[in-house]
């Protein structure tokens, strides 16, 4: 075997901050690279050996085809051998659209359209009946064997329960050569201009034959050709009439109920999906929930006049035209705007919600004459619905939502499906019954599906199953037994998109495949940390590479190979610290292996705060899967949200609690999740988000500009004595402005040369020496340092370099306490790694003036960082709670929770199975719980 056959060999890798490193990777073994945070881990992995397995496969392809592509930069690196195709699962969120379910990522609901399309019956939603379908041949036996001897009429339908005249529709019928048509069940001749009643509903068949059944040839030629005829006019379907008993009977080539004549087109995959025009409900176009008007929001208090304001959406009576045409309403029905709502008449209150377009006249006694009025008025409820559907303006459908209720569609009920859709089952269930289960009961109901089918039926279903039955075993395998194949993808948390996709890749079956994962362990509790290990095992079993870029302990301990990238981080970092087996790591001298062998640790605090005393309390939280949870926040303390994925964390905190506070404090749009109840309010002035969401990464975005800070760097340059002789203002120094950025690379510092059929090159701008500015905007020097000096320096200089500037000295303070000291100010943010970008975005809103009352809200802060980066993080956290404000953090992080004050745990499993508060306390109280997941493993962590 060649050693490429058995090791991918990385030679002078240097993207990013890697030093012209050389590496050998064992193929087919499960390998963790880990490090500091920003130490160079995903430099590696996917900026070298993901991007260059990604250039050669779009090499493959013509240049024709490339051009369409677009080039994929050549990663800096002399050499990569031994690769293979390479996927990765990163930790991008999933797509936020509605229509995107647990279902369609994995593919599992493709598997059930096609099921439901080949091997389900069909049942009429009139009667309940199996439905059934004939050819020409079947048609024609099953007249002659039912009707041997009778005379029968052969019909075709043409309308069916509709309202019309049908004029037109009997001159065309007359023109094409028959004399008699049925109608609402009577045989009549056809007759110039006959026509029905246009306002009732009508069923309109055309007589195509009346015929005795008997054996004679000429007969069964003449059956064969009224059958024919009947099916052509009445598109597949034809109705037979015993003319002694005047018994009706259906047939069709298509699925059709036998008794009331209804019928279905054969299904295909596409009546399955609520994506497609033939499947979708068309009340709600296959999202299964609208926005409806609600008149308890319309009217709050019907004891107010409408002078008064008791029509919310109007306010108090002013001199518009609406309310010139509710004092006409009120005038026909005999009230007045003073008069309390609910004493107005019924019929008034009808036109005002649903409009009304009337004339009338009143005689005035007092002048003796009569006046014409005329009611042309939209309705409130109707104009609120309007500017909802066809408003441009975001803010005017905003304003609509607020007196609408999001309601399940009523014509699908939330299944999604047109009701024919839903008329076909297997095993008794439709498809919308199997989406709505748990993912554990569908897994269930499978295994148990073949003894439920016929035998052409379990035929054909029989590799839709197979296939079906391994995606389930696999989302099983990664701890996702709680959702059901209809939750919306836009309502999963990180660790679970990222973990569906993980499945999605393992039910594909690949073989020889190079699979690079960025830190899967994200948003799992511990529990599930084994069922994630042992998936990506089964992955590497199969006959795969496996590299994951992971700081968890478990993780790195499992691994076949484990590389260290360190020893520090950013220019600090990029070098190969030890590789090996975990075993040999440990022996190795590098913060990695001291952290896991317990030489360093995140200490317990010695004693817990106390708190100030005061608590902010939330009662009955029904929102997801929330059971009527009420919780009581000590104030002035750290506090850990924990439970396993999908118990309710996120629901409960940033779902419900976050909402309420940022609409009580800066007036926030977004509506919380269902809750009765809050109490402590006045006990903080502030909230502070820090959620998962990445920082913009442009290559134009760097630490600077998303801290804000260089905006009053920039309006420092400009209060410079030379800068106000010239006139500059502060937007000379930006360069994402005309005016002082060198126009040449339009202040980007690199010039892009597009090559044809090859990647772009980006060489440094000849004109600027890549300084972004032109010469006159580098003139102008502070300290005797010019904006673009400024910008090249280290967060660790420019601390020194500003410290009398406190506007400035505040934000970068921050910026070095989370332990980002070693990044430049104007360092690109694609450059950054995740757990830099998530520290940037923590400094920005940490570096916010606390006030002491101060309620910080983080959801999960730990990711991407490494165990000394969170010593780090966790010192800063503490600084804040030590100042008297609120911190919570909802988080599985071990050492995170150890070193909180309190805690609410809750539980006790995902999905339907939590939504419940197990136990709260400190730390030390919570590992006591018998039942509780967080409170196993937290006891070995106090030991």
């Amino acid at each position: 075997m060649t050693n490429f056959e058995e090791n991918i060999e990385v030679k002078g890798a240097r993207a990013h901050n890697l030093k012209n490193i050389d590496v050998t990777i064992p193929r087919e073994k499960l390998v963790v690279i880990t490090g500091l945070s920003g130490s160079g881990k995903s430099s590696l992995a996917f900026d070298t050996i993901y991007a260059e397995g990604q250039r050669r496969y779009i090499e493959t392809f013509s240049a024709y085809a490339r051009q369409f592509l677009g080039g994929l930069e050549r990663p800096d690196v002399d050499k990569i051998d031994g690769l293979s195709p390479v996927i990765a699962i990163e930790q991008k969120t999933t797509s936020k659209s509605p229509r995107s379910t647990v279902g369609t990522i994995t593919e599992i609901y493709d598997f059930l359209r096609l099921l439901y399309a080949r091997a389900s019956d069909a049942y009429s939603y009139n009667s309940g009946e199996k439905m059934v379908s004939y050819n020409d041949e079947q048609i024609k036996k099953l007249i002659t064997e039912s009707y041997k001897g009778k005379r029968i009429n052969i019909l075709a339908p043409v309308v069916r329960s509709r309202k019309g005249h049908y004029r037109e529709l009997f001159e065309q019928i007359a023109k094409q050569g028959f004399v008699k048509v049925r109608t609402d069940g009577e045989i009549k001749d056809l007759v110039k201009g006959m026509k029905l009643d246009r306002y009732k509903m009508h069923d309109i068949e055309i007589v195509i034959d009346r015929l005795k059944i008997d054996d004679s040839q000429d007969n069964n030629k003449r059956l064969d050709e009224s059958i024919n005829t009947a099916m052509y006019h009445g598109e597949d379907v034809l109705l037979v009439i015993d003319q002694d008993t005047q018994e009706a009977r259906y047939f069709s080539r298509n699925l059709m109920c036998p008794s009331s004549g209804i019928s279905y087109p054969n299904p295909e995959p596409n009546n399955f999906s609520f994506n497609s025009p033939k499947g979708a409900c068309q009340n709600c176009n296959g999202i299964g929930e609208l926005y409806q008007v609600n008149t308890d929001k319309i009217i709050p208090d019907d004891k107010l006049s409408i002078q008064n304001g008791a029509i919310a959406p109007l306010g108090e009576a002013k001199q518009t035209w609406v309310f010139k045409q509710l004092e006409t309403i009120a005038t026909k029905y005999n009230f007045k705007l003073t008069d309390a709502f609910k004493s107005i008449p019924k019929e008034a209150k009808q036109i005002i919600m649903y409009g009304g377009n009337e004339k009338f006249t009143v005689n005035s006694k007092a002048l003796g004459v009569a006046r014409d009025y005329n009611i042309d008025f939209e309705g409130v409820s109707n104009f609120i619905e309007s500017q909802y559907k066809n408003a441009e303006s975001t803010s005017l459908k905003r304003w609509a939502k607020d007196y609408m209720d999001k309601v399940s569609c009523p014509e699908c009920q939330g299944s999604r499906l047109r009701k024919e859709s839903l008329y076909f089952k297997v095993n008794g269930k439709n498809i919308s019954e199997l989406a709505n289960l748990d993912i554990v009961d569908v897994a269930d109901w499978f295994k148990k599906l073949p003894n439920h089918l016929s035998k052409s039926q379990a035929k054909i279903a029989e590799e839709i199953v197979k296939e079906i039955n391994s995606r389930l075993e696999f989302l099983l395998d990664v701890g996702l037994n709680y959702l059901s194949l209809n939750r919306s993808s836009k309502s999963l948390s990180g660790g679970e998109a990222q973990r569906i996709r993980l499945a999605t890749q393992i039910g594909s079956q690949l073989v020889g495949v190079l699979y690079i994962l960025d830190e899967p362990s994200i948003g799992l509790h511990q529990r599930d940390n084994e069922k994630l290990i042992n998936s990506l095992e089964s992955l590497r079993d199969i006959g795969n590479s496996v590299i994951v870029v992971e700081h968890d302990k478990d993780m790195i301990e499992r691994a076949d190979h484990v590389i260290d990238i360190g020893p520090f981080a950013g220019k600090h970092g990029g070098e190969i610290i030890s590789q090996g087996k975990p075993k040999d790591l440990i022996k190795e001298n590098t913060l990695t292996a001291d952290y896991i062998t317990g030489k360093k640790e995140i200490e317990v605090p010695k004693k817990r705060r106390k708190g100030n005393g005061y608590f902010l309390e939330l009662k009955g939280c029904t929102g997801n899967n929330l059971r009527n949870v009420s919780i009581k926040l000590p104030l002035g303390q750290m506090i850990g949200i924990t439970g396993v994925s999908g118990s309710g964390k996120s629901t409960l905190i940033n779902e419900t609690l976050y909402p309420i506070l940022n609409a009580h404090y800066f007036n926030g749009v977004k509506k919380p999740m269902p809750y009765k109840s809050i109490k402590g309010l006045e006990h903080i002035d502030k909230v502070i988000d820090i959620n998962q969401s990445p920082i913009g990464r442009t290559p134009r975005s760097n630490p600077a500009t998303y801290t804000k800070t260089f905006d009053e760097v920039r309006s420092l340059f400009a209060k410079v004595p030379e800068a106000m002789i010239r006139g500059y203002k502060p937007g000379r120094f930006s360069f994402n402005v005309k005016g002082g950025r060198c126009e040449t690379c339009q202040g980007g510092g690199l010039r892009v040369i597009e090559m044809n059929f090859l990647p772009d090159v980006y060489v440094e701008c000849e004109t600027c020496q890549g300084k972004r500015f032109n010469r006159e905007t580098l003139e102008i020097r502070y300290k005797g340092k010019n904006i673009s000096d400024v910008l090249n320096m280290t967060i660790n200089d420019a601390v020194d370099f500003f410290e009398n500037i406190p506007k400035i000295y505040r934000k970068l303070k921050t910026i070095q306490d989370v332990g980002l000291g070693y990044i430049t100010l104007g360092q690109q943010s694609t450059t950054l790694s995740g757990g830099e970008a998530q520290r940037i975005k923590l400094a920005t809103e940490l570096s916010k003036r606390d006030t002491g009352n101060t309620f910080y809200i983080l959801d999960e802060p730990t990711t991407g960082l490494h165990f000394e980066d969170i010593r780090v993080l966790m010192i800063v956290l503490n600084k804040l709670a030590d100042k008297g404000n609120t911190v919570v953090i909802i988080e599985h992080n071990l050492d995170v929770i150890k070193t909180v004050d309190y805690i609410i745990d809750v539980g006790p499993e995902g999905g339907k199975g939590g939504g419940k508060i197990l136990t709260k306390g400190t730390p030390e109280e919570v590992a006591k719980h018998k039942t509780s997941h967080t409170a196993r493993f937290l006891k070995l962590e106090l030991k």
